[in-house]
């Protein structure tokens, strides 16, 4: 006998806030990519020149581990987009300072990110548009603001190749 799936009460709003995630990601990647970017150095090139920002700072504000940070600044400082330097305030700590080509390609990329974004809301009336960045940030800002905390982090399932 073959069991009957329960049946749906709710919409799958984890599937859609998930799927549609995912693919502004890739765009994300694929657009920043031809610049030579990941979204990672994209973040933190943005939040460095923002204001004085230790490698800690900028990966929190980019939601990073230790080792994905220093590996994105390795790359920033290899292609000569930023440097790290002993902070004005803590001698003890590092600062990631970006250079003058680094503000360039952030001035670029911070245009695709917005153009990819953009795009993604042009699918939708500006009305619709409006409402759904009210409604996300409304979320962002409440409700879904602070993860709870799980016994393992969930991870997304493999993609299959195509």
């Amino acid at each position: 006998m073959i069991a009957m799936a329960p049946a749906r009460t709710e919409p799958d709003l984890s599937f859609l806030l998930d799927h549609t995630s995912h693919v502004l990601r890739t765009r994300m990647a694929a657009a920043l990519a031809e610049i030579g970017l990941t979204a990672r150095m994209h973040c933190v090139l943005v939040h460095a020149l923002e204001e004085e920002r230790t490698q800690i700072q900028l990966a929190e504000l980019g939601d990073m581990d230790k080792t994905t940070m220093v590996v994105t600044v390795d790359a920033l400082e290899q292609a000569g987009l930023a440097e790290r330097r002993p902070s004005s305030t803590d001698r003890r700590a590092r600062v990631i300072v970006v250079t003058e080509k680094g503000a360039e390609v952030a001035r670029r990329s911070q245009e695709i990110v917005d153009g990819v974004h953009r795009s993604a809301l042009d699918a939708l009336s500006g009305e619709d548009g409006e409402a759904l960045i009210r409604i996300m940030t409304r979320l962002a800002e409440g409700q879904l603001a602070t993860p709870a905390e799980a016994p393992q982090t969930a991870r997304r399932a493999r993609q299959r190749a195509k």
